[in-house]
């Protein structure tokens, strides 16, 4: 008979391709879940998996039970999910992953927003870079997500909440800096400082200033914010800066001028996403309300 358990076994293994990484996932020793995978491969009545494969590639038998699994396994977390739809929205813990160049600024608006209007909301709390996100709210580890939208991943719902338009943050008295305005384009590839591979502000920011080459970055390896600026006002060069990140400290900080972009200014779409055909839809809504109310 096949079990749930056998089946989010093999959608770890699946995702994560490598039975080590799968088994950490769900959080059990490695032959423990090879004998799970077993048990499932006998119940179908064929193999799953070419074990001959450094890679562990799907059989044609084990494409199409991964689809079918992927399927059965959303439909029993909407299933759970039930159990927190009782007519009032935001009620009951909710997983919720946040982004790094987000989670900093609006999670301390947004806390006594929630606090105030939905005092019975457990929020469980997720920071990680958008690709991590995305694949958690997959796996059904996050219910869902606060990042830059669209994500453009067809199992989601998407529910805007609000644009962050970015400025530009310079050394004081660079010509940059004196300029009150500048264009994408004036910005060059050898000034332009950003975050690390794998944020997404990284490639807003390349998307905004449309002709410079990635290769002819400078590399830093930087994962906040926070230290790009530092470098920006040690004279080392100009970043993208969303509007949110913007406080009273660093508008006084006499080492960096904040200089806004010529019309069209540009931005990003702050919003909630989470998978379709989840009950929790409305809980989702009002989340994205929430933080447009806190932004």
């Amino acid at each position: 008979m096949i079990t749930t358990r056998q089946l989010r076994y093999f959608d770890a293994l699946v995702r994560t391709g490598h039975f080590g990484r799968a088994a950490e996932e769900v959080g059990v020793s490695q032959p423990a879940l090879s004998i799970q995978i077993r048990e499932l491969e006998a119940a179908l009545g064929g193999p799953l998996v070419d074990r001959g494969t450094t890679a562990h590639r799907l059989t044609p038998l084990g494409a199409e039970v991964a689809a079918r699994a992927a399927g059965i396994l959303t439909a029993l977390r909407n299933l759970e999910d039930l159990a927190f739809v009782r007519g009032e929205v935001l009620t009951g813990p909710l997983s919720l992953g946040i982004i790094p160049t987000i989670a900093p600024y609006l999670l301390p608006r947004l806390m006594p927003v929630l606090a105030e209007h939905h005092p019975r909301l457990r929020l469980l709390l997720r920071e990680a870079v958008t690709a991590t996100v995305v694949d958690e709210l997959k796996a059904g580890k996050l219910d869902a997500v606060v990042a830059s939208l669209p994500l453009n991943e067809p199992e989601f719902d998407e529910a805007p909440a609000f644009v962050d338009r970015f400025l530009l943050a310079a050394p004081a008295g660079s010509p940059m800096a004196e300029a009150g305005e500048v264009s994408p384009g004036e910005v060059r590839a050898g000034d332009l400082l950003l975050l690390e591979d794998g944020h997404c502000l990284r490639d807003q920011a390349l998307a905004v200033c449309g002709m410079i080459d990635p290769r002819r970055l400078r590399t830093f390896g930087a994962t906040s914010l926070a230290t790009i600026l530092q470098l920006v006002a040690a004279g080392q060069g100009v970043t993208l800066l969303p509007e949110m990140a913007i406080d009273p400290g660093l508008r006084a900080d006499r080492r960096l001028a904040l200089v806004e972009f010529t019309q069209p200014q540009p931005g990003r779409t702050i919003g909630v996403a989470w998978r379709k055909g989840s009950p929790r839809d409305a809980d989702f809504r009002a989340l994205a309300a929430a933080i447009t109310a806190a932004a």
